[in-house]
């Protein structure tokens, strides 16, 4: 990204955007266009409502953790109506309450259901492919908009096989880069609902401004330049490593991380193991104890940057991020810093997480070749 920039218009940068464009699609596991636009993960949010949608429309939302609460009432804001099933924070999607709701739509109002794939403030993992059997089931034409902002690129997603009409991400997790790039893949049906809904007001967020001809690559305005030369070396590492083997590296470290905080016998937020994230882990402080002063003690001391709770679990909670360019190093000095600091704050748990964690990825195989060092 700090290399010498050419101007967005030139064959150079054209060649390295089209290429990146390509790759991309091939990572999301789509055939159909993707939209890319210079903004942060909620411009996406933002697109993924205003084409396909138009106010006065009902949508189905779960209540997830803090983000779905922020995107249902982005949704609100826009005019539409949602139906928003209420959940504990704890736990994914009920893929069968999303059935039973769209079962008792008979005159087939509800025009979505919007589904937050990774809750980045909980550490829990939506069931995606459930939802989409379940709207199946109930034989209803709705459409499957999904947030997949912090697992895509780190957990399994394929965008086409399982039949999402829009997906919502951006640079700033599994693809290693900085915030200001976001983006929506598409489906044929989410297209033709955009022509044909009639959509919200827009002009930035429009689909179509940023497509160009059949489909291909469009950009509205002079495009993030630096954050598309990032984004191609981002994917070059992806698929140097192999996109099964990320994803595979995510599910080892995340399981290190779980192991740790067990041996602790501190309690997760998420509490269905299949449900488990991996890619963030959030974890409960018991009562009584300071999760930003720990935080602080890890930052100043360490230099270990914890990340802090958000919403429900603000007072009482912290997470451990494990995304993107980590190595089994990494999160091995990670956990060993949290540990010395949960005894230096005083907080009450057991000893033996390094080592837990250590025997997780014991058991687990380990990659066959070290991850690329960036630079």
């Amino acid at each position: 990204m700090a290399a010498p920039q050419s101007d967005h218009r030139s064959p150079e940068f054209l060649a390295i955007a089209g290429h990146a464009y390509a790759r991309l699609k091939e990572l999301l596991g789509t055939k159909s266009p993707v939209v890319l636009m210079s903004a942060p993960g909620h411009g996406a949010w933002e697109a993924a409502l205003v084409n396909p949608l138009a106010p006065g429309d009902r949508i189905i939302m779960s209540e997830t953790g803090f983000f779905s609460q922020r995107w249902k009432e982005m949704a609100e804001r826009l005019g539409l109506q949602v139906n928003y099933l209420p959940g504990d924070w704890r736990t994914g999607v009920d893929a069968n309450r999303v059935e039973e709701c769209l079962r008792a739509d008979a005159t087939g109002s509800i025009k979505a259901v919007c589904v937050v794939h990774n809750e980045t403030s909980t550490g829990v993992r939506s069931d995606l492919p459930a939802v989409r059997a379940a709207m199946d089931a109930a034989g209803h034409p709705a459409l499957l908009i999904a947030d997949v902002i912090s697992s895509f690129a780190s957990s399994p997603y394929y965008h086409d096989a399982w039949r999402v009409d829009v997906c919502v991400g951006g640079s700033q997790k599994g693809l290693m880069l900085p915030p200001g790039l976001a983006f929506n893949a598409l489906s044929d049906r989410a297209l033709e609902a955009a022509r044909t809904s009639g959509g919200c007001p827009r002009y930035f967020w429009d689909w179509n401004e940023h497509l160009g001809p059949e489909g291909s690559l469009g950009f509205i305005s002079t495009p993030a330049i630096p954050l598309w030369y990032g984004l191609a070396t981002a994917l070059e590492m992806l698929f140097e490593e192999g996109p099964e083997q990320v994803f595979a590296r995510h599910r080892r470290l995340a399981r290190s991380v779980r192991a740790a905080v067990a041996a602790w016998n501190l309690e997760l937020v998420s509490t269905i193991p299949d449900e488990h994230s991996d890619t963030v882990t959030a974890i409960l402080l018991p009562e009584g104890n300071d999760p930003n002063a720990f935080r602080t003690l890890c930052r100043e001391q360490y230099g270990v940057a914890l990340a802090a709770a958000i919403g429900r679990w603000a007072t009482n909670g912290f997470r451990i991020g494990h995304l993107g360019a980590l190595s089994e190093a990494m999160i091995l000095g990670s956990l060993g810093i949290t540990e010395l600091a949960l005894g230096e704050a005083g907080v009450p748990h057991e000893a033996g997480g390094v080592g837990a964690a250590l025997a997780s990825l014991r058991t687990n195989q380990a990659r066959e070749a070290p991850l690329r060092a960036v630079g």
